[in-house]
């Protein structure tokens, strides 16, 4: 088998170096204060920013992970790439508008904010904690075996070096140095993935060919619109279960600390338009990927997993990466630094945003008199401690079988869900309250922890079994197959089981062998046969039901008493094409009409408090006096809501000094 040369290893090494260089800088630059080792001062461009958001969510799940599914199960995965566009754009009606006016880092504040309870902020911190270590530990399991299987360099001595890295130039660096390096890494990532998509295609016999490959096994069938959410994949789990999925993505930290680094509220918005698209582009490269690894494979006559050359299906790419770049030294290393550049810059983004969690839920509501110093360096070591917890985590996930993009939103299904579900009710639902949060959100996780547990664990549960697997039949001189050469054309396997099964299961066949009819499961297995791309779906619903009941048992607030600053009316963003006086209507006496002036005022408020936090080194005395001035034109908001004149031109005023970063 073909193996990595020196040229392999210095390209690789080179994106390890890179990646440090760029932390070693900032660690010199741009960190004066807490804020700009958090979120940059606020003061990020909206292009690295979106690139940062984009590969933020691209890790070796998606490198990895979409091409063993597309290889094993088909093309139709790639429907729910909508779903992430979808729950993107919704991002940019339900986070944005409620998160960035609020001037907040942490999005458990949020929490603390809406319920005047620490309680709910400090629920929510323990679940993005366990949801973040547990997603950065996939994460750094797949360049593990990846490296694992093309240079038999073990698995958790990777795992190490992928954690160390990301550990370093983050601990040092701040979110400046993640976003310049996610900016860079984004870049070898696209290399990598272009050149296995032009590469491995030729090789296959051109485009016609690796066509043809997968239409023959089924793998091009994409629309099955059947409602049982048993099914694995449909359209409907894909695309609408998928934008549910997704948007525990876009409620997390590690968006919420993007979406707030910005200068204003259009900004934040551009970086979603911006980083949706550009997703959708980068997932459905990496699904065609898997592809052009089926009409490889098949071109070969010889099925890397049904030859037992490999044992996962992660392993595919990283596999056929060898094979096709045997005689191109360094082409496997850009492959392997791709692999590797999609991790970093995910677990570089759950490291900053664990540490900003850190510092904001934990460090400065217990510690008020520490100096900017001392919070600065806790959150660097709160980033070590949490690299360290991530490796563990990654070699239990080794144990969990089948694509990584499944064990992903399989496992993490329980966190997702009932943090989505609490995140939705606080924004949407007036009559909530602290005791309805709470109660609602923890009996929902039980149920989601019960229901994946019994997924990846049950005994009894029948898994949906792969596509047709490729030819085997130019297979030779393989390792241990059956007999001692080794020779399969000497000794037949039976390479076809897991085919044949999955018809039998679906369809009658002719075959006498296989011929046995499908029994649907029975008990608690028809329970757990719950498609996973339903799981953060489903368990949103339990959540709106249980926070909502348990709200409504306890006592329901006065919804004239709502304070409309952290909520945001239902209608109003989503179905603006109503009549305001239906919509007003439909607030249920909740008084949203108030909504923007009591932001208005509040952004006077921060305003005010920054022109008294101003550096006492007198950098910005420049600046004081024309903020100072324009504090004083816009001081009647305070005073004259009933102008409506006056108010409009206050208004714009105040818009323009927030576009400005006055704000």
């Amino acid at each position: 088998m073909a193996s990595f040369v020196i040229y392999d290893y210095i390209v690789f090494c080179l994106t390890i170096v890179v990646s440090l260089g760029i932390g070693v800088y900032y660690a010199f630059a741009g960190q004066k204060t807490t804020s700009d080792y958090l979120v940059g001062g606020r003061q990020m461009k909206v292009l690295p920013v979106a690139v940062s958001l984009m590969v933020s969510f691209e890790s070796s799940i998606m490198m990895l992970g979409f091409p063993a599914e597309t290889y094993k199960y088909g093309m139709m995965f790639w429907l729910s790439n909508f779903g992430f566009l979808v729950a993107c754009l919704l991002a940019t009606r339900m986070v944005v508008p409620l998160v960035h006016p609020l001037n907040i880092t942490s999005i458990n504040e949020y929490y603390e904010m809406r319920y005047k309870s620490r309680h709910v902020r400090l629920l929510n911190l323990v679940f993005g904690c366990i949801n973040y270590i547990f997603y950065m530990g996939i994460v750094l399991f797949g360049p593990g075996i990846a490296l694992e299987s093309v240079t038999n360099f073990p698995m958790w001595a990777s795992t190490l070096v992928v954690a160390v890295a990301a550990v370093i130039y983050t601990s040092i660096g701040g979110i400046k140095a993640v976003i310049w390096t996610d900016v860079f890494q984004s870049v070898v990532m696209f290399m990598g993935i272009f050149a296995i998509l032009i590469k491995g295609t030729m090789v296959a016999g051109g485009v016609s060919k690796v066509y043809e490959y997968n239409k023959n096994t089924g793998r091009l069938d994409m629309f099955n619109f059947d409602p049982d959410p048993t099914i694995r994949h449909t359209f409907w789990s894909l695309v609408v279960g998928g934008c549910l999925r997704m948007v525990s993505l876009f409620i997390g930290q590690t968006t919420i600390q993007r979406v707030v680094s910005t200068p204003t509220q259009k900004d934040a918005n551009r970086v979603l338009y911006l980083a949706g698209p550009a997703f959708l582009v980068t997932l459905t490269l990496a699904t065609l990927e898997g592809a052009v690894a089926y009409g490889f494979f098949s071109s070969l006559g010889c099925d890397p997993l049904k030859s037992k050359q490999i044992s996962n299906p992660n392993q595919v790419l990283p596999f056929m990466v060898l094979k096709i770049f045997e005689e191109l030294p360094g082409m496997s290393g850009l492959f392997m630094a791709s692999l590797f550049s999609a991790s970093l810059s995910t677990l570089s983004s759950g490291l900053s945003s664990l540490s900003a969690l850190a510092i904001e839920d934990i460090v400065k509501p217990n510690f008020k008199t520490l100096s900017e110093k001392s919070i600065t360096l806790i959150a660097k070591i709160s980033v070590v401690i949490v690299g360290a917890l991530c490796v563990g985590i990654s070699f239990l996930i080794a144990k969990i079988k089948g694509p990584m993009s499944q064990i992903t939103f399989s496992v993490l299904s329980a966190f997702w869900g009932p943090a989505s579900g609490l995140f939705l009710f606080s924004v949407f639902c007036p009559w909530g309250n602290a005791k309805g949060a709470i109660i609602g959100t923890l009996l929902t996780a039980v149920i989601g922890m019960w229901l994946t547990s019994g997924q990846n664990f049950s005994t009894t549960l029948k898994r949906t079994p792969g596509l047709q697997p490729g030819p085997t039949d130019k297979c030779y001189d393989l390792p241990t197959l059956g007999n001692a050469t080794g020779n399969i054309t000497d000794t037949p396997l039976d390479l076809t089981s897991s085919w044949t099964d999955y018809y039998s299961n679906y369809m009658e066949t002719t075959t006498e062998s296989v011929a046995t009819s499908y029994q649907r499961p029975q008990g608690l297995d028809r329970f757990y046969s719950l498609s996973y791309q339903w799981l953060t779906g489903f368990l949103i619903i339990v959540s709106l039901i249980l926070c909502s009941t348990v709200s409504i048992i306890v006592g329901r607030p006065d919804p004239a008493t709502v304070d409309v600053r952290y909520m945001l009316p239902f209608f109003d963003q989503f179905f603006p094409f109503l009549p305001q006086k239906i919509r007003k209507k439909l607030y249920g006496g909740v008084p949203f009409e108030l909504r923007e002036e009591m932001l208005q005022k509040m952004n006077v408020w921060n305003y005010e408090k920054s022109i008294e936090d101003t550096d006492v080194n007198g950098k910005l005395m420049d600046e004081t006096k024309e903020l100072s001035d324009t504090k004083t034109e816009l001081s009647p908001l305070t005073r004259t809501a009933d102008n409506s004149n006056s108010q409009s031109v206050n208004v714009q005023m105040l818009n323009s000094s927030r576009e400005n970063g006055l704000g």
